[in-house]
């Protein structure tokens, strides 16, 4: 038998039912089902390497600037040389805000009063962007893990009530007859927990990942407006 005769039999060569034969087979309704979870997988899937990388990229950045800035340099130097580059993360926050603080004290270098708030306020709007970039679309991996399943399980009902009526109108409840239908049917669900399973897994890490590092990034805000609280006093 050559592979095209494979791939379009109903049944393996080892004597089970290959998984073409089950798509192919199916109702048109479970067709969509399977269709439809299939590309949410890979989705879902294209989604998590994405998310994999950012949040390594998030990581070692906000290492490699916590080791700058506790390192001695001066925070002038610091800025300077975060400006000349693209930054994410905790970096991100420290340059934004410099840059209220450098733009308030030349602005007004006699009234400092609202300075600490103002940099206080652009570092919750940093940290609130930074933390949607990294949790973007996790959302889609959330509604998959929770959908699925019983998207899957639709799939599995339709093909198992027209596999009844099929039996019902042949009259022939032999085992080799019943079993492409179900087998079909149940493939649906299958694939729902496969599209789920993974996207549940992958979306609690990510939660995870992202809690920890909107800790990292509050503690730093929480240390850095109480260096400016420190300058202001000085300044003053």
């Amino acid at each position: 038998m050559n592979p095209v005769e494979i791939l379009t039999s109903s049944t393996s060569p080892h004597g089970g039912i290959s998984i073409l034969a089950l798509f192919l087979q199916a109702d048109l309704v479970v067709k969509i089902v399977m269709i439809g979870l299939l590309v949410a997988s890979v989705w879902s899937w294209a989604i998590i390497i994405e998310k994999v990388f950012t949040f390594a990229r998030a990581r070692r950045a906000a290492n490699r600037f916590e080791q700058m800035f506790w390192s001695g340099q001066s925070l002038e130097e610091l800025y300077g040389s975060l400006t000349r580059e693209r930054t994410h993360s905790m970096a991100a926050l420290f340059v934004a805000a410099m840059r209220e603080w450098k733009r308030s004290v030349e602005t007004s270098p006699k009234s400092l009063g609202g300075i600490q708030m103002r940099v206080e306020k652009v570092m919750d709007v940093t940290i609130s962007r930074e933390m949607e970039r990294l949790e973007n679309r996790l959302l889609f991996l959330a509604t998959v893990g929770s959908t699925a399943p019983f998207v899957g399980l639709f799939g599995t009902v339709w093909g198992i009530m027209n596999s009844f009526q099929a039996i019902a109108a042949s009259k022939n409840t032999n085992l080799s007859v019943v079993a492409p239908g179900i087998a079909e049917a149940l493939f649906a669900t299958a694939l729902g927990l496969l599209a789920a399973i993974p996207s549940v897994i992958f979306y609690n890490k990510f939660s995870n990942e992202a809690g920890r590092l909107s800790q990292r990034l509050e503690g730093f805000a929480d240390e850095f407006a109480a260096i400016i609280s420190r300058q202001v006093d000085v300044r003053s």
